[in-house]
Formats: C-alpha cells, structure tokens, sequence
C-alpha cells in the first residue's frame, strides 16, 4: 500500500499536469477529473485530438505537445485501448508519473506497465483522484 501512496505524492509533486480524455461533456470523469485540477489552481492542459478548448484552458493535441513532459504528470481518462498507446508515448517522452482512472486499464495495459518499468511511475488498479487526491495534497505540505 506504501508504494501506492508514494506514488501517488510523485504523481503530485510535479509542477505541471495534463489530462488526457476530458471533453465537453461535463458530467463525464474526464471532465471532473480537469475540473478537479482547475479547483486547486493546478498548473493544468488538457490533450484532445479535435477540440480546442476545454473548460476555458487551451489544449493540445498530444502528449507530444506538452512543453515540458518531463515535469508533467498525466491523468488517463481513456479506454484502455486508447491508454495503452498513451503510456507508450509516455515512456518515450520521460514524463515521471501517471494516473490512470478507474476503467482506463485492462490485462493488456498492465502487462504493459509491469515488462516496461512503469511500476515505480502508474497508479492504477483503483484509487480515483477525485477521491483521493485531497489528502495527498494535505501529505505534501
């Protein structure tokens, strides 16, 4: 269990973030999960193939976009055929941590993770920011 709270401290501790899979509807995660961030005054982006905006903040287009991937950690909000090509950019960019929502992991996705030394860098499995994201907040002050 410490491994999953330590990673999540790395996940953020990074002075950037970036969230892949909000879009304009609001009552989906993605979304949230974007708000959650704007709520904190986190220094956020949003990744969306076509749209332009998302709840006011300019996005890009791919994580390969991101100014400074390696001090961005990533929220996943993706299906998991979508987040299996996502990690694969991400190891390839350096970005230090990721969070993949609950749903955005499948067998494939964790085998991917485990055979390419992603363990230390993806939470997973479980835990939600929205629900824990608050008190690891509190941990890092």
């Amino acid at each position: 269990m410490s491994g999953a709270v330590e990673i999540q401290r790395l996940f953020l501790s990074s002075p950037k973030f970036a969230v892949v899979g909000a879009s304009k509807d609001q009552s989906k995660f993605g979304t949230k999960v974007l708000k959650w961030y704007q709520g904190r005054d986190k220094n956020v982006t949003p990744v969306h193939p076509k749209e332009d905006e998302l709840e006011g903040v300019a996005t890009i287009r791919a994580l390969s976009d991101l100014p400074n991937p390696a001090e961005t950690s990533v929220s996943i909000i993706t299906p998991a055929k979508i987040t299996l090509g996502l990690l694969e950019q991400a190891k390839a960019l350096s970005i230090p941590a990721l969070w993949l929502q609950p749903g955005a992991e499948d067998p494939a996705v964790i085998k991917f993770i485990q055979d390419n030394g992603l363990s230390e860098k993806v939470i997973y499995g479980g835990p939600c920011i929205l629900v824990e994201g608050d008190g690891i907040i509190k941990s890092l002050l």
